[in-house]
């Protein structure tokens, strides 16, 4: 398992922060994935499955994988546990997003969640809306950030995992990626617990 992406980013880096973006370097980050669901088992987790092929083929490392009911407790003892992993730096669900009574991830990563990325949602729709029209609307898809972890939640269709992935999450968590990514952010989400 490759250390941390803060400490390899960190050694990457020009002198001047970004000012040399012609010669990256890619850098693989280690990826959690949470399936969230009730009847998913891991002979049926097709979605979990495709997230985590293409989290693969990106060249990324999958550090773990899990499928918890939805229940709220549940969601959230999971993420802790995640968060609280050195060997975990982004953790991706899918599933528990909807409108119903047991659809619970929004809240459970919510309550996690030190700063949300509320344009992770915003542009989750538009690539949505294109598919599937006003439909989208039933979805809550969220992301936030948590003790220098990315936290993302999918919707639990496999389009909707391709959507996420390939629209939005395959590029941003790629260090190559212009104008910015969220790897680059990465060594200051815990900036604040620095200062003096």
């Amino acid at each position: 398992m490759p250390p941390p992406v803060a400490g390899r980013l960190t050694s990457l880096l020009p002198r001047n922060d970004m000012a040399d973006t012609h010669s990256r370097e890619f850098i693989p980050v280690r990826i959690a994935i949470l399936t969230v669901s009730d009847t998913r088992t891991r002979e049926n987790d097709v979605s979990g499955d495709t997230l985590e092929a293409r989290v693969r083929d990106a060249g990324h490392h999958v550090s773990g994988r899990a499928i918890v009911p939805d229940d709220k407790n549940r969601i959230v003892d999971r993420l802790i546990e995640w968060i609280a992993d050195p060997e975990i730096d982004v953790i991706i669900s899918t599933g528990g997003t909807g409108l119903t009574g047991r659809d619970v991830t929004p809240e459970a990563f919510r309550s996690v969640f030190e700063k949300e990325i509320d344009g992770f949602s915003a542009v989750f729709h538009r690539i949505s809306y294109d598919k599937i029209g006003t439909s989208t609307i039933q979805s809550r898809a969220c992301a936030g950030v948590a003790k220098g972890t990315y936290l993302f939640a999918l919707p639990g269709s496999p389009g909707a995992v391709k959507d996420g992935w390939d629209g939005i999450l395959k590029a941003q968590l790629d260090y190559r990626h212009k104008p910015c990514n969220f790897i680059e952010i990465m060594p200051r989400l815990e900036e604040h617990l620095r200062r003096k």
